[in-house]
């Protein structure tokens, strides 16, 4: 195999990378997003790919495709939505593409050599932009039917409190998505209303809430951090410290971990997409 190339699409950069054959490093740029447009989001994932070189190109998307169409859906970049990002890029550079999301990728770069490495369940967790999530079991992504396993960011909150209310509206159409309280920009928001302290207080405890469901239902031995609001210390320690008590067992035995990549796992899992036989 030659090049494997990675592109990360998030909402403010756009990064890619290049892998030799042996997995050194041999390419790496950063650029800033396009901003609701689609066909610059288009030109510059496509000059990115032809600077990087030849080779097979994996790319991390906000998002995911849609199984009944192969259209881009449930992007926190809403410009996407509906488009056919994959077909246009392929169209465009020659070659396939393959495509998952972001925080798939994530995950699959921390379970394969990061914070998860030599677990057999990995839950990664994007504090970006957006919040999104990633399982990997026995090294492979897990995708599902629908294509969106590991979304835990548009699931409600649970169980809201008062401080919680009104539920916070989604672009997605609902309200009270997860989403909606542990974005990078809503910490902010609350940030400057409430001030630092009472604004890491609250958000340490509606991610342990929030993480609890998620162990409740996949039981995984680690899970990681990543995206902006994972560079808080603090975090490692209060909400484990706070999780146990939504947690439908005697004992918690899931780590939480920070990523070991930074915010590069998530185009390091994108060119490892093509680590695989199919």
């Amino acid at each position: 195999m030659g090049l494997r190339i990675g592109v990360d699409l998030g909402g403010t950069k756009i990064e890619a990378i290049a892998l030799d054959a042996a997995g050194r490093e041999v390419f790496r740029k950063r650029i800033s997003a396009p901003r609701g447009d689609y066909r610059q989001t288009v030109d510059a994932v496509v000059g990115l790919v032809r600077e990087a070189g030849e080779g097979t190109v994996g790319i991390g998307i906000p998002g995911s495709l849609s199984r009944a169409t192969g259209l881009m859906k449930g992007s926190n970049s809403t410009w996407l939505i509906g488009k056919p990002f994959k077909q246009d890029l392929e169209r465009l550079l020659g070659r396939e593409v393959r495509m998952e999301n972001d925080a798939n990728c994530f995950a699959l770069s921390e379970a394969t050599d990061g914070a998860g490495r030599g677990a057999e369940v990995v839950f990664g967790v994007i504090l970006g932009t957006g919040v999104g999530g990633g399982v990997v079991i026995g090294g492979r992504v897990l995708v599902g039917p629908n294509g969106i396993a590991g979304e835990w960011g548009h699931n409600p909150l649970p169980l809201p409190a008062a401080a919680d209310l009104p539920l916070r509206t989604c672009y997605c159409g609902r309200a009270g998505c997860v989403e909606t309280y542990l974005s990078g920009p809503a910490f902010a928001a609350d940030k400057a209303q409430l001030g630092e302290e009472e604004a890491f207080a609250r958000y340490a405890e509606r991610l342990a809430r929030s993480l609890a469901t998620v162990i409740n239902v996949l039981d995984p031995d680690v899970v990681v951090l990543g995206g902006g609001v994972s560079n808080m210390e603090r975090l490692y320690d209060e909400v484990p410290r706070l999780w146990g008590r939504h947690v439908f067992s005697d004992r918690v035995a899931t780590r939480l971990a920070r990523h070991v990549h930074g915010d590069s796992s998530g185009v390091r899992g994108a060119a490892w997409l093509w680590n695989d036989a199919r």
